[in-house]
């Protein structure tokens, strides 16, 4: 990985900030994709330590600079996480700008994964994913940057 993409990759604060802050001054907006009650995939209720087949909150968006999307991003939470969180009412007002506010927010280790998104058909060369936790809330974040980003950034392929 080239050490420009290591810099977005492994980054541990507010990915949504850092996005504002590289478009430099170009419009930046969530677009809310998909937001429901439903079952996570295999690999996500794992991650959360979440039994089969329980249902938890997905939110997937994409993160645009001018509209162009430059992150497809998927967070599952345990409806027993929630404590009366309204998450629901997001809307199309970043899930990072609210966590990063949150007291005592810690981030557990960062995956880096090579592969697309599979809940959207956008093309990219990174992905990654972690474990956010506050008290007894959690939710798994995971961000897919897109090919636009590294074009719009000038960022390498890989």
């Amino acid at each position: 990985m080239s050490p420009a993409w290591w810099g977005w990759v492994a980054s541990r604060d507010s990915l949504t900030a850092r996005l504002i802050a590289a478009a430099d001054g170009r419009p930046f907006r969530v677009h809310l994709i998909d937001q429901r009650i439903g079952r996570p995939g295999r690999d996500e209720a794992q991650a959360l330590g979440l039994a089969p087949r329980r249902h938890a909150w997905l939110r997937e968006v994409a993160l645009c600079v001018e509209e162009r999307p430059w992150v497809l991003a998927r967070s599952v939470a345990p409806l027993e996480s929630l404590h009366g969180q309204r998450l629901d009412r997001l809307g199309e007002r970043s899930l990072g700008h609210w966590l990063f506010r949150q007291p005592d927010l810690e981030r557990g280790p960062i995956e880096i994964s090579r592969d697309a998104a599979a809940f959207h058909p956008g093309r990219g060369p990174w992905g990654r994913r972690s474990v956010l936790r506050y008290g007894r809330f959690a939710v798994l974040v995971q961000e897919f940057f897109l090919d636009t980003m590294a074009a719009d950034q000038g960022l390498p392929p890989r």
